[in-house]
């Protein structure tokens, strides 16, 4: 093994906690990334790692050795890449993580674009509701809507996505369609709750201007995306949702837009990545890609219409 691919092996190490974890990732066997870390210490003449049956993390040394790794070795993927970016040959893999909604009905299906670009970049697209560690599990970015509070990744703020209130229309056929925020006492709502606080967010409302929050009663609780909407459709009440995922459902009548004219805010996008990282150009390109995507998707037209596709 070269120093440089030394280099990467002790990178993923730091980065994964973990030397099985770093092997997996590398598609390395477990005992070459031991020996390459034991010949990388032998050669420095310092121990990097501190080694526990818990987790591994660098030392002092090993921390500042680290980041002279990802500076060094960014410059010699950036060197490669412009030399195959010039000669149409850019290639590797992104990892992306989203939730399942964007990945299915925005992302995914644009893809075919992407490829037909940059045939030579793999893209994997990781899918769920949390807020997956980038640096350790490995992901090059997120596509993360609401509000980002992140110090140690660079956020890249997109375009917002439109949003609308809705409801089944067998609900509305039962309890009556809310014409105004004090209606919604005698409604009900799918409350998504918020992972961190336990607590269900809030519907938003933007009244003359000033936004209104409300809190409403309901029976069903989720913690999932997919699920909230699932639970709208099978008639437990009022969500707030992008406007892009109500365009099948109101075409086929099962959900109605509600309260048109109190629509929620905009729900911010952000594309987020490691802070300690240069972004490699294979990743930068897959961005703004996405930036792009999403301003097509997202615009300004696309606010006039709850169901833009």
């Amino acid at each position: 093994m070269d120093r440089f691919d030394a280099m990467r092996v002790f990178t993923r190490i730091v980065e994964l906690g973990s030397f099985t974890k770093a092997a997996t990732d590398l598609g390395l066997p477990r005992a070459t990334v031991t020996l390459a870390v034991q010949q990388l210490e032998s050669r420095l003449g310092a121990r990097l790692l501190h080694r526990t049956t818990r987790e591994v993390s660098a030392t002092p040394e090993g921390q500042l050795y680290y980041q002279r790794c990802t500076r060094v070795l960014a410059e010699v993927e950036d060197a490669e890449a412009e030399l195959a970016q010039g000669a149409g040959k850019l290639r590797g893999k992104v990892r992306i993580h989203m939730v399942a909604g964007m990945a299915a009905h925005v992302v995914i299906p644009a893809l075919p674009d992407f490829h037909e670009r940059y045939p030579r970049i793999d893209v994997e697209v990781g899918t769920g509701d949390r807020a997956v560690d980038l640096t350790r599990e490995g992901v090059d970015c997120a596509l993360r809507a609401g509000v980002v509070d992140t110090p140690h990744l660079v956020v890249r703020r997109l375009v917002p996505m439109p949003q609308a209130t809705c409801a089944s229309t067998l609900y509305l056929a039962r309890r009556g369609e809310p014409r105004s925020l004090e209606a919604l006492e005698q409604h009900w709502a799918v409350n998504y709750v918020e992972a961190s606080t336990g607590k269900p967010y809030p519907l938003d409302f933007v009244v003359r201007g000033e936004l209104k929050q409300v809190t409403m009663n309901g029976v069903l609780t989720v913690m999932d995306s997919e699920a909230y909407i699932s639970g709208c459709l099978a008639h437990f009440g009022l969500i707030q949702v992008p406007a892009y995922r109500l365009k099948t459902h109101m075409a086929n009548g099962q959900l109605r837009e509600v309260l048109a004219n109190a629509r929620p805010p905009p729900l911010p996008l952000s594309l987020l990545h490691p802070y300690q990282r240069k972004v490699p150009p294979r990743v930068r390109i897959f961005m703004d890609w996405i930036a792009a995507l999403c301003a097509r998707r997202f615009g300004a037209a696309a606010g006039d219409a709850p169901a833009e596709d």
